[in-house]
């Protein structure tokens, strides 16, 4: 599709979603308008706060201590997922032995988790990279562990017959099979790595993007919440560009493209 295209189909849907946010919030046809404002402020108001927020300039110290848990969650989730996924994918009793095990701390709720991140960890950082980390590490480790277990026996049969050795293996069959399935699970966790501290912060910290919504929360004041929103949103937008950034420089290899054969 073609880009600009795409881009005014996608501003179209924002503008939508705002006039019918601004119709609800701003007209008495849902109900009382100021009951309906108490709950949901306006598009307006949620615009202007957030644009005060970030020309005012504190709000980018909170945002500074939320994105160093984000990316520090991501890059160690994701890493520790892809050593583990390719460790496991290869070895199948090692995978057998440690399945109800990995399915039983997946199944964990994380918010049941960040108490006990706090007790082990403290209030600060670390807590909340531990909560993201486990929101990252299993997307990541069961996208990469399908992704090298889908690799054709056939290709694998082929490649041996050619005399690859398993480094060559990895290199030119398991890791571009793994390479998709492992971008894709990458755009997922951008998400969850933020979530993790988020949540940290809303339950338990003196600074952050979370302790600000959970701060405007606790005063009733809905415009401060939504704008908090509002700016991760944004920030999850720019991160998950920066994602495909490298992925497009580093994804070579795609499904159903044509290759040369010497």
């Amino acid at each position: 599709m073609n880009r600009v295209k795409l881009f005014a189909l996608q501003a179209l849907v924002m503008v939508v979603f705002l006039g019918v946010w601004h119709l609800i919030t701003t007209t008495s046809l849902f109900g009382e308008v100021k009951t309906t404002q108490f709950f949901f402020s306006t598009p307006i108001a949620v615009l202007s706060r957030t644009w005060t927020q970030l020309t005012g300039g504190e709000i980018y110290w909170h945002l500074g201590i939320t994105l160093t848990e984000t990316v520090l969650a991501f890059v160690i989730g994701s890493a520790a997922g892809i050593l583990f996924g390719f460790v496991f994918a290869r070895n199948d009793l090692l995978a057998a032995v440690f399945d109800p095990y990995i399915k039983a701390s997946n199944a964990l709720p994380r918010v049941v988790l960040a108490p006990i991140f706090a007790l082990w960890f403290g209030l600060g950082i670390w807590s909340k990279v531990a909560l993201g980390f486990t929101l990252v590490f299993f997307i990541v480790f069961f996208n990469v562990y399908q992704g090298v277990r889908e690799v054709s026996p056939t290709v694998l049969a082929n490649a041996r017959m050619l005399g690859m050795n398993e480094r060559q293996l990895f290199r030119h069959v398991y890791w571009p099979s793994a390479l998709t399935w492992m971008f894709s699970s990458l755009h997922t966790s951008v998400g969850f790595a933020l979530v993790g501290p988020v949540v940290g912060e809303y339950l338990g910290s003196s600074a952050g993007l979370g302790y600000k919504i959970h701060e405007a929360e606790s005063v009733f004041d809905v415009t401060g919440v939504f704008s908090g929103m509002l700016i991760l949103a944004i920030f999850v937008i720019m991160i998950d560009s920066l994602v495909t950034m490298v992925e497009r420089k580093l994804l070579v290899w795609r499904p159903g493209q044509s290759s040369t054969t010497v």
